[in-house]
């Protein structure tokens, strides 16, 4: 048996001012540090040997991933993969999310953030996000959990999203209405390489 934990960053800078971030590599804020610490807490209560750690090539992901680390106190390199990042926002990055549904519409902001295909001018859409995830993790990652291995992945809202789709074999329509919210631990057990149980972990937020 093994377990796959998938936790999203911690609040980051641009979380907090509400504005698209995507391949931004902006910082946690000291809240998003806080969040990490109390994800971290909630794994650690699980009692399971993490043996491999995987996240973006932003530092949001890869601190949020540090301070689990530290505390769980594991030695363990950590991978770090642009094929993890959040999906790009293009023309939209920068702005603030309800000044961008001021200047185009509800309906089409909710279509870029949560259609399955349709991308802001110059970004990617989830499925151009599933493109370049689900392959790093069927190569990179499924065969160690196949394998009896724990893994851990500190990524972003989308990346998570597409792993999640395709661990959990949702279609274009369901996954469309994931959320994945910060800071919170999903867990997710394989036995006889597919997926038993899946846990989304208590974290006393605040």
């Amino acid at each position: 048996m093994s377990k796959l934990i998938i936790l999203r960053h911690g609040e980051s800078e641009w979380n907090k001012l509400n504005l698209f971030t995507g391949w931004e590599d902006v910082s946690l804020t000291d809240q998003g540090k806080i969040d990490a610490k109390k994800a971290a807490f909630a794994i650690q209560n699980l009692k399971v040997d993490i043996n491999h750690a995987y996240t973006s090539a932003l530092k949001r992901a890869a601190k949020t991933l540090e301070i689990v680390l530290y505390i769980l106190k594991k030695d363990i390199p950590i991978i770090s993969d642009q094929a993890l990042n959040e999906r790009n926002y293009g023309s939209l990055t920068g702005m603030n999310k309800d000044e961008a549904r001021n200047k185009w519409g509800d309906e089409q902001v909710k279509l870029w953030r949560r259609s399955y295909d349709v991308a802001p001018e110059n970004g990617e859409s989830l499925k151009d996000t599933c493109n370049r995830t689900i392959p790093y993790f069927k190569k990179n990652i499924l065969p160690k959990l196949h394998n009896g291995e724990n893994v851990i992945i500190t990524a972003h809202g989308n990346s998570l999203r597409s792993i999640i789709m395709h661990v959990e074999e949702l279609s274009e329509d369901a996954i469309v209405n994931v959320e994945i919210t910060t800071g919170i631990p999903i867990v997710y057990e394989y036995e006889n390489k597919k997926i038993i149980k899946k846990t989304e972990l208590f974290v006393k937020r605040y």
